[in-house]
């Protein structure tokens, strides 16, 4: 494995699928690993057709999961996939990562991780009976900036962790957009696809990744007012959540997909006793650092100031943009760094979310809707 790509299969990602490509560039981007086969959708017409696209050998793509699952087992190592991708909707993201973990096969999944709690808990068991690496695309801790500022927080530079208020708004579902035939809002709003979370499953445990990983603490309790603004849509499109943390720190969640206007502007303000952060995924290179005592500082990636950390995780010189691709792929190159390292008998270092964060993350949700539903009341994760 040392002296070779890495070789992967994908699970859906097949022609009209919005995540996949950016999977696949994510992947390749250092060179470390090659797609080899694929089952990119139930359609196998669509499957062959995006194989095709995709310069695939025909044999290599498979009209289900199951199929590719078991073939690629009989295949010699160098040969068969090393690692799995699963980039389908909520409800179709437990059954292949369990079978292909059975078989010997690593994973890297969507997120959320499953479709509930329940099926979160059960992989959680594959994983560890299995001995596979699992890794979940939470992608916004892949930036440079947000490991420099999740040290920071961790080395005591702020102090005590007093108020963190993280947002994550959108507005593409300002409108009915699931009743036309847009594929991501239909299945997104869809409760038998989405699972019992609309905009809380899909952008709210992101906030919430985000928050934890920086704050380094887990969100223990909250109080959510969850809403759907858009008349007849079945699941949440707009969440306004109190969180407090188990370090005792406090602060403000809200996941909105019907900001008009808003494009994808996740971001995140950390207090502490002696100063706190600032930091925004629209300009994902800077981060504006201010002190009780002295002036502001502002960050940016790729400065000597970095930390080791942040610097392993930039690829180009600073000034120059590093952005969204770049943060994804810094999850795939964690995770085959891990592939590699335990190949060789080392010990791995783990930079990469999984199935702990993701089993979290469906507890989140849970609690979110919990609380929503019974008029805010604070519920417990």
């Amino acid at each position: 494995m040392h002296d070779r790509k890495l070789k992967f299969g994908m699970v859906g990602g097949g022609q009209g699928a919005f995540i996949g490509a950016v999977h696949r560039i994510a992947a390749a981007l250092d060179n470390e690993a090659e797609l080899v086969c694929g089952s990119f959708s139930s359609k196998p017409e669509n499957s062959r057709a995006t194989g095709e696209e995709l310069y695939l050998s025909p044999d290599r793509v498979y009209d289900t999961y199951e199929e590719m699952i078991k073939k690629e087992s009989e295949l010699p190592e160098g040969v068969r996939m090393d690692f799995m991708v699963i980039v389908t909707p909520n409800h179709l993201h437990f059954a292949p990562a369990k079978m292909a973990l059975e078989h010997g096969f690593d994973v890297m999944c969507d997120k959320p991780v499953t479709f509930s709690t329940e099926e979160a808990q059960q992989l959680q068991e594959v994983v560890k009976s299995s001995g596979r690496e699992f890794g979940l695309t939470h992608t916004y801790t892949g930036y440079p900036m947000v490991k420099q500022a999740a040290d920071m927080v961790r080395e005591g530079k702020f102090g005590k962790i007093r108020k963190v208020v993280v947002e994550y708004p959108q507005g593409w579902l300002s409108t009915p957009l699931e009743q036309t035939d847009n594929k991501q809002a239909g299945w997104r709003s869809d409760p038998s696809k989405s699972g019992k979370a609309g905009a809380v499953g899909d952008i709210g445990t992101h906030a919430a990744n985000l928050a934890e990983t920086i704050v380094g603490s887990h969100i223990s309790e909250l109080a959510a007012d969850v809403s759907r603004m858009v008349e007849g849509r079945r699941l949440d499109d707009d969440a306004n959540v109190l969180i407090r943390f188990a370090n005792g720190a406090k602060g403000v969640l809200h996941c909105s997909q019907i900001c008009a206007g808003d494009e994808n502007d996740l971001n995140i303000r950390v207090w502490g006793e002696k100063g706190g952060l600032e930091w925004h995924q629209h300009d994902p290179n800077t981060m504006v650092v201010r002190w009780l005592d002295q002036p502001a500082q502002v960050y940016r990636t790729g400065n000597d100031y970095m930390n080791d950390r942040a610097q392993v995780n930039t690829r180009t010189p600073f000034g120059h943009p590093e952005g969204y691709l770049e943060a994804f792929a810094n999850l795939y190159k964690n995770f085959i760094r891990t592939l590699r390292d335990k190949a060789e008998g080392k010990e791995p270092v783990r930079d990469f979310p999984g199935i702990e964060e993701g089993l979290q993350g469906m507890k989140f949700i849970d609690a979110v809707i919990d609380s929503g539903e019974n008029n805010a009341a604070w519920t417990k994760i």
